[in-house]
């Protein structure tokens, strides 16, 4: 069972990384909490350097950085041993089937051969490769090899796991299933996930935060209301009258709401649609005037592509 881990689970203070003459990270500075983080940016804005600083595999060029309380440029090893990750490229290992490599990857860390294979086969079980753990590796497809760097990432129990673009070759529904098996990592399991990826949708679905990167800077770290998105519609409501009135009672009934200009934008957190809003219209007795009402996307993607540029 994982530890208990106060916030922040990352923290860095001005954090300076490059290669050669090029500065990749400039002064980052973040606080990031435990749960399931969203890391987002352009091409070019950091995520994989930051990722590989904050593993102690890369030395920090100035600043400091912590994960899990430790000090990665003191303790990179301890770093990694309650770390897990799951790398964008392609890690196997030919000649071995999937318990075999999971293991490994297991006693790497300073299991024990016979523990780490016994926690192989549980956790090729829980992504879903139980069935497939003694084939040949080359019959994989592409959504087995990622769930593999899945079990691999998870056989020595970490405390975080690092998700660099997790879905990436993907059909749909190996996307989704895998986005079932990070949701329950984070929200069962007591493990905080951070999510590198460029899929905003991912990132919607899954995470609880996001960080925004540009030109190696912090650009914007947020909540991300996926929970409301997720279950209910967004309207923006544009009028005149009492919309403070109008946002009370929403959110006395459990809806999310937000002003905007003329109006408020409410998230509907239930099943029934617009008659939520037509009953909170006829409780104010004509007190707010409704002169446009237009279901509307607006979320991640529109803040993140306001935030990046």
């Amino acid at each position: 069972m994982p530890l208990v881990q106060a916030s922040p689970v990352i923290q860095s203070r001005g954090l300076v990384q490059g290669y050669g003459p090029k500065t990749v990270l400039h002064g980052l500075d973040l606080d990031v909490d435990a749960g399931a983080i969203g890391l987002l940016g352009p091409n070019g804005s950091g995520k994989s350097t930051l990722l590989r600083t904050l593993l102690g595999l890369i030395q920090p060029r100035s600043g400091t950085a912590q994960v899990l309380g430790l000090d990665i440029a003191k303790d990179p090893v301890a770093v990694r041993r309650r770390v897990g990750l799951v790398p964008e490229s392609e890690c196997m290992v030919p000649g071995m089937n999937a318990v075999e490599i999971t293991s490994y990857v297991g006693e790497l860390v300073g299991m024990s051969h016979r523990d780490a294979v016994e926690r192989a086969h549980q956790v090729l079980y829980y992504v879903g490769l139980g069935e497939a753990r003694y084939r040949d590796l080359g019959s994989y497809s592409q959504g087995m090899k990622q769930r593999l760097k899945l079990a691999q990432a998870l056989v020595h129990d970490p405390d975080l796991l690092f998700l660099d673009e997790p879905t990436s070759g993907m059909d749909p529904p190996g996307r989704e299933a895998m986005l079932d098996l990070i949701r329950d990592i984070s929200e069962h399991k007591g493990i905080s996930v951070v999510l590198s990826t460029h899929l905003l949708a991912d990132v919607e679905e899954t995470c609880d935060f996001v960080v925004v990167l540009k030109d190696g800077r912090l650009a914007d770290y947020r909540r991300v209301e996926r929970k409301v998105l997720d279950r209910g519609l967004i309207y923006d409501l544009r009028g005149r009258g009492e919309f403070a009135a109008l946002r009370a009672h929403f959110d006395a009934s459990g809806h999310h709401t937000v002003e905007i200009q003329d109006g408020i934008r409410v998230h509907l957190s239930g099943q029934e649609g617009t008659q939520a809003i037509f009953e909170a219209l006829r409780s104010l007795e004509g007190r707010v005037e409704i002169r446009h009402m237009l279901e509307t996307s607006h979320g991640l993607k529109e803040s993140f592509l306001e935030t990046a540029g």
